[in-house]
């Protein structure tokens, strides 16, 4: 048996799966509630009756039920392999994101709706597709993930254009069923045809032995030392500091006086800023010390928040502002997917992707509404904005206690 080499392209072997992440990670429960959630928000609140609150309080169990089951999903994907457990998560979410059509009016029912959504959806996540693209790749790992998390991007251009148009047809119901087809209908079938988890004589070097055998150490053991510690609290820190700033910008940009047309167009440049941070970073992951390039691209949020505070921002400001902490969004989703692989290994990746995945979920579920607490109490952004800063700073600053890449080939469970 024989593991396939730099010579056999990873880009040539792993291309169909790759193709087949980047359109699952797009039609899963990443970005679609995300996408839907901020244009029937408006006519929910109308109809319903309720307050912004109330109505984004789905979200937030949302992520916090996710969080909590993400390693469960992926010790699921390391017994059973990964394809099983995103076919059937894609056609779960799907099935449940449609039946959103009978959302009740009743606050209970409706939290009760997203937190059955969280639970199912978790495995349609980066969680469970990153397992095989770090599979298949290697030399080039950092590169195939950016590409594969493009697939959020791709989301964010195309899924709010159906969705209005949804809404447009038939009420804000309606959005729901109809970008429910996208799992069932795109990404199911593709990911059936083309995702699975490399044979062992595809395998690159680097994460398995010539006999097959997958490098990498026991969730408990890598949680035993210090390294998955620090990557943990570098997590927390930045998506705490990351996710209230992204559902606020808008809000942001309106207080320095600039219009709703403005701040949708930050909106646009933040969605550059995220696409770019991917692909660069991947690339560059690849090619240096992977802390040493995720510090100063997580310094670069920190001076977004410096141009977003107070209330005369120019527009340049504010336009770069938004690009930075878009890229900063690009840089954390491949820190966790990179590193994890390559200080732990691939052995139980699902299991420890799992865990890391978390403090992501749970600091972006709750950041939001600790920047609107602030928002309602101080009258604007720049208290947790100068905290946001530090917290980029040092959630970057603690990667650098990392170290070295640790030599895959003796980092077996018991070693």
């Amino acid at each position: 048996m024989t593991i396939a080499t730099g010579a056999r392209s990873e880009f040539r072997l792993g291309a169909k799966p790759l193709a087949a992440a980047l359109i699952g990670v797009a039609c899963g429960a990443s970005p679609l509630p995300f996408n839907v959630l901020p244009l029937v928000m408006g006519p929910v609140s109308v109809e319903f009756g309720w307050d912004f609150a109330a109505t984004s309080a789905g979200v937030t169990v949302f992520g916090i039920i996710a969080a909590l089951l993400a390693p469960f999903y992926g010790a699921l994907s390391d017994r059973f392999g990964v394809r099983p457990v995103v076919l059937w998560s894609l056609f779960l979410f799907g099935v449940v994101f449609g039946s959103f059509y009978f959302l009740p009016a009743s606050k209970i029912g409706y939290l009760l709706f997203w937190a059955v959504l969280g639970a199912i959806g978790i495995g349609s996540t980066p969680v469970t597709w990153s397992r095989a693209i770090s599979m298949w790749f290697n030399r080039h790992r950092g590169l195939a993930l950016g590409i594969m998390l493009l697939g959020t991007s791709l989301a964010a251009m195309v899924v709010p254009q159906i969705a209005q148009k949804a809404i447009s047809a038939g009420g804000w119901r309606m959005a729901f069923p109809v970008v429910a087809l996208l799992p069932l209908l795109v990404a199911i079938p593709l990911a059936f045809l083309w995702f699975r988890e490399p044979r062992p004589d595809e395998r690159p070097e680097g994460v398995a032995d010539a006999t097959g055998t997958i490098f990498g150490i026991t969730l408990k053991e890598a949680m035993g030392g210090g390294r998955f510690w620090i990557l943990f609290t570098s997590i927390l820190l930045t998506a705490f500091a990351y996710g209230g700033a992204h559902i606020h910008i808008a809000q942001i940009v309106g207080l320095h006086g600039f219009s709703a047309q403005v701040a949708a167009s930050v909106l646009g440049v933040v969605a550059i800023g995220i696409l770019v941070g991917r692909l660069l970073v991947g690339y560059m992951f690849d090619r240096f010390w992977a802390p040493g390039v995720a510090f100063p691209a997580l310094l670069l949020p920190a001076i977004a928040c410096w141009l977003l505070m107070g209330t005369n921002a120019s527009l340049s400001h504010v336009i770069v502002g938004g690009f930075l902490l878009g890229f900063a969004a690009g840089t954390e989703s491949d820190i966790i997917a990179y590193l994890a692989a390559k200080y732990f290994g691939m052995a139980h990746y699902g299991r420890i992707y799992g865990v890391l995945y978390m403090p992501f979920a749970i600091g972006s579920a709750i950041s939001p509404i600790v920047y609107g607490m602030v928002r309602d109490r101080t009258g604007g952004y720049d208290l947790i904005l100068g905290v946001a800063m530090a917290m980029f700073a040092v959630g970057g600053a603690l990667l650098l206690a990392l170290g070295r890449y640790p030599d895959l080939k003796t980092l077996r469970s018991g070693n």
